[in-house]
């Protein structure tokens, strides 16, 4: 882990604008949190911009999420980033008991909370797959206000459920041809 710190503070030293470390929960990739890495990360750089590559979205609580990003923001003095995805890998669906039936289903509802979190506060909202929140606060917010919150889709039907008018966007080809 320690490793990964020093590779990010020497891509900072070079003048790289962005560093994004991945969400897994297997044995063969190291990070399970890359908002801790990044929180490290953030102490140690001036410049490069930290954020997830991807941050497993429907298996997450977008609260504690976007509570999570806001901290790496503050630390970092407005340097994170969050990109938020399905996951192309299941195995957080089973260990956060997740059921995968509700995999299209579950990155939705999450989603939307997510984006209302970064531009309101307090927040009311109900879904299917949370408890509710009734003008809940949310802190600490980031830096200025909001995250830059990405969407990763991995081929073109998750294209599908990107919002409207969306702003950054992520794609990669996971699996065969687009």
């Amino acid at each position: 882990m320690k490793e990964i710190i020093e590779e990010i503070k020497l891509m900072d030293q070079v003048g790289l604008d962005f560093f994004g470390i991945g969400e897994h929960h297997r044995e063969d990739y190291a990070v399970a949190a890359p908002e801790i890495i990044l929180a490290a990360a953030s102490t140690v750089t001036q410049k490069i911009k930290l954020g997830s590559a991807v941050s497993v979205l429907s298996s997450a609580d977008p609260v504690k999420l976007f509570q999570d990003f806001a901290t790496v923001d503050l630390l970092s003095d407005g340097r994170a980033e969050l990109m938020a995805g399905r996951g192309s890998f299941i195995e957080s669906f089973p260990l956060f008991g997740y059921d995968l039936k509700d995999y299209a289903d579950l990155f939705e509802e999450k989603l939307e909370l997510l984006l209302r979190l970064n531009k309101q506060n307090p927040v009311t909202w109900r879904g299917n797959f949370r408890a509710p929140l009734i003008n809940q606060e949310i802190f600490p917010r980031p830096k200025n206000g909001s995250l830059p919150i990405w969407v990763a889709v991995g081929g073109p039907l998750h294209l599908l459920s990107v919002p409207e008018n969306w702003v950054y966007l992520s794609c990669s080809q996971l699996l065969g041809d687009v």
